[in-house]
């Protein structure tokens, strides 16, 4: 190969590397910024869920930890605020309200979705603090084991 040929040749790989390394880069900035972003927004989700706590916990009056062993042990929201179960569904519907209408200012839900879902708001929540906890709640439990499948019976 003459040495103008090679040249080339090491120039075309020295260019090709580099590309494959920018496209290597660019990704894992699209990672880093993806990564960065659910980060986000599990903290908001996670702040949201913690304000939400606190204000059920204002509204009834029992800690938190009481509540969670009682919904456990299966008692509704109901059961647990009793006389105070009109204040709780009101406190959580203003909350939602205002959850609702912050997701409108920041472009994420349209007017039209927010009117929709401001509806049915006080039967969700109703629905929701009437609803009892505890077992068949989440996650279902052990699967059986996958084991060999027995022999199929013979056709006739």
């Amino acid at each position: 190969m003459s040495s103008k040929k090679r040249m080339a040749a090491v120039a075309l790989t020295v260019a090709a590397l580099s590309l494959g390394s920018i496209g290597v880069a660019s990704a894992d900035d699209k990672g880093a910024a993806k990564s960065a972003a659910h980060a986000a927004n599990k903290a908001a989700h996670d702040a949201n869920h913690a304000a939400k706590e606190a204000l059920v916990v204002a509204t009834i009056g029992v800690d938190a930890a009481t509540i969670k062993t009682r919904r456990a042990a299966g008692e509704s929201l109901a059961t647990i605020a009793g006389a105070k179960t009109d204040a709780l569904i009101a406190a959580l519907v203003a909350f939602k309200t205002k959850n609702i209408d912050a997701r409108v200012a920041a472009g994420t839900m349209t007017p039209a979705q927010a009117t929709e879902k401001k509806a049915n708001l006080t039967a969700h929540v109703t629905e929701k603090v009437n609803a009892v906890g505890g077992k068949g709640m989440g996650h279902k439990g052990p699967k059986p084991p996958k084991g060999p499948k027995p022999p199929k019976a013979p056709r006739p």
